[in-house]
């Protein structure tokens, strides 16, 4: 990614200078028409910038393999359960986005989670503590591990593989002070534990689904006109009818399906969306304006395309990679409570094990680059949803451990592959 300084003259943010900058961000698009908005995707594709498609390819693939594999795969009841099961996954995902940006690691983010929702139990449990005001403590717990990672990396230069390693292995030792081994903390507080067990009532869920497709429509369309008054380049606005109308039909879709019982028993109705999935979503919209639409977006993208282009364009290299450690690690205790609302408690072993892998694992699949500089917060979604997938569909097919260990290992592989390949053709193509 190169940066073009002259744009940074009144401290704006730099803008994006070669074709495939411009091909990300999905707005400069020159075609007039829909069918040549969809010839111009295909050249994009053609020319490496797969974005997405792939972990989408794959999570229709393993839908339609898992439903002919076992019936129970379809049912509501499994299909709630799975967007439960990826919630943790794909916030946790989200935060590590920030840090692939920048061509960074942390492999500290899972057991950091767990330390902040380990701290929220206790406060609720121990001291009685109002749910929000414990939360927000496990945040600053996790914004300060965040702020001492980042200032290590980032200040004193030392490797990010180096300092989250060692993270990871000192923060297992502070669960274990805060538990004690073979301990746990109960997630008592019925809203936190709500998260994973409950559902929105089905009307606000309609209420909330129409509120956001319209929302959407008017800033879609608002930004078309922008676009089009001061002669920028824009979509055809058929393409954004389009956009706006896939959207409806996902979302309302959606809100139909998990507002029908889903109850084996019928004297005890579930219907509604799951709770995690309003959570994931709400963060997905958050970090999907951050990154696209502000400056400190604009700016992690360029930090983590050419950091020495951004320090001559005038941005705060140190301040962005710290930050980006920051809030990575804010998100990483949200995943915390969010996996400590599924389970039911917080152990030592929280955040540990293949936790972080499965989110690595996430953002990478779903489309995040490994060379910084390439990732949205959908990628992380997406690619949460086919960990979850994978592990729900082969837990449903009474397979062997080992099994999910090596089919989820290999998918990864296979996306890191994809990356370094269309990172290949990118460079071939000249952009």
């Amino acid at each position: 990614m190169s940066v073009d300084t002259s744009s940074t003259a009144s401290g704006g943010a730099p803008e994006p200078t070669n074709a495939a900058d411009r091909a990300f961000a999905r707005d400069d698009v020159h075609a007039t028409t829909l069918g040549g908005s969809f010839q111009e995707y295909l050249n994009r594709v053609r020319g490496g910038d797969l974005g997405s498609l792939p972990a989408l390819s794959g999570l229709v693939v393993l839908f339609v393999i898992f439903s002919f594999a076992s019936d129970a795969f379809t049912t509501k009841l499994n299909l709630a359960n799975l967007v439960t099961q990826a919630g943790p996954i794909s916030v946790l995902a989200m935060g590590l986005v920030l840090i692939l940006l920048l061509g960074e690691i942390d492999l500290g983010a899972g057991v950091a989670g767990s330390t902040g929702a380990a701290v929220t139990a206790l406060l609720i449990v121990d001291r009685g503590w109002y749910w929000l005001v414990a939360a927000l403590a496990g945040l600053a717990v996790g914004a300060f591990i965040g702020l001492v990672v980042g200032l290590l990396v980032a200040r004193l230069g030392i490797p990010s593989f180096v300092v989250t390693l060692a993270t990871f292995l000192g923060l297992q030792g502070v669960l274990l002070v805060l538990i004690g081994e073979g301990g746990s903390v109960r997630f008592a507080d019925d809203f936190l534990r709500g998260l994973a067990i409950k559902t929105v009532d089905p009307t606000v869920g309609w209420i909330a689904a129409v509120v956001i497709v319209a929302l959407y429509a008017a800033l879609a369309i608002r930004k078309h006109r922008t676009q089009v008054n001061e002669g920028l380049a824009h979509p055809p606005f058929s393409l954004v009818v389009v956009r706006i109308v896939a959207l409806a039909v996902v979302l309302f879709g959606l809100v139909a399906f998990m507002n029908a019982d889903r109850s084996r028993n019928p004297n005890f109705p579930i219907e509604g969306v799951p709770r995690m999935f309003v959570v994931v979503a709400a963060l997905l919209i958050l970090w999907t304006f951050v990154l696209n639409r502000t400056r400190y977006g604009r700016h992690l993208y360029a930090v983590g395309g050419n950091a020495e282009a951004a320090r001559r364009a005038g941005i705060n290299v140190l301040k962005i990679r710290v930050t980006a450690f920051v809030f990575s690690t804010m998100m990483a205790v949200v995943s915390g409570l969010l996996l400590a609302a599924n389970t039911g408690k917080v152990s030592p072993g929280s955040g540990g094990s293949n936790t972080l892998l499965y989110a690595v694992g996430a953002a990478v699949i779903g489309g995040t680059s490994l060379f910084g500089g390439k990732g949205r917060a959908i990628d992380a979604v997406i690619g949460g949803f086919v960990i979850a997938t994978i592990i729900n569909g082969l837990g449903l097919l009474n397979n062997a451990s080992w099994i999910n260990f090596v089919v989820t290992g290999a998918v990864l592989l296979l996306a890191a592959s994809v990356d370094a390949i269309s990172r290949r053709r990118r460079s071939a193509a000249g952009v």
